[in-house]
């Protein structure tokens, strides 16, 4: 069963999904987790994040990087026995649309995103994905900025109808739904 995780920031989202984790692992002495983190390093800032969560991820939790080739990642990781923790969509969303190397490339960020919930859905195990809700705010100054947070909902719609369970988090609490098919 798929469960998405959605929340802002620091809303505990990443510590929700490690105790579902840690739930999946104490039904079976067969089952893994494993994390697939998106996140690339690219400032001191971000680096400090990156290695908070690793320090803060349970030791038994494997993990793999995967900043781009997300359906892949999943495609080669899920298994029946194993779920697979996606953190975080927003900033998989990110390394597309505003890569530190140049201009995005619209047509590959529509081919991994078509890849990437063609993998979710043919997955052979439960995944936990994680993702910000970030259209709550003001409308963004600049059409990139725009661009990106009607992308990331889009793909933050497409990505729960493809899951059995929504989590919202605010202030470290979970407000959970079956999710309604549309």
């Amino acid at each position: 069963m798929h469960h998405f995780i959605l929340g802002g920031q620091r809303s505990g989202k990443s510590r929700f999904a490690e105790r579902l984790g840690m739930k999946w692992l104490s039904e079976a002495a067969s089952r893994e987790v494993c994390v697939v983190a998106t996140a690339l390093p690219g400032d001191r800032e971000m680096q400090a994040r990156i290695d908070r969560h690793r320090r803060d991820r349970p030791e038994c939790f494997s993990a793999t990087e995967a900043p781009r080739d997300l359906g892949a990642m999943i495609r080669s990781t899920s298994a029946p026995h194993r779920l697979v923790l996606v953190d975080c969509l927003t900033l998989w969303v990110t390394n597309w649309l505003m890569p530190s190397d140049g201009p995005p490339d619209a047509a590959a960020w529509q081919s991994a995103r078509f890849d990437f919930l063609e993998a979710l859905g043919a997955c052979a195990g439960p995944v936990v994905c994680i993702s910000n809700e970030i259209g709550w705010g003001v409308i963004p100054m600049g059409p990139e900025v725009r661009d990106f947070v009607d992308e990331l909902g889009r793909l933050n719609q497409d990505v729960a109808q493809r899951c059995q369970r929504v989590t919202l988090m605010a202030a470290g609490q979970p407000w959970t739904q079956e999710v309604q098919r549309w």
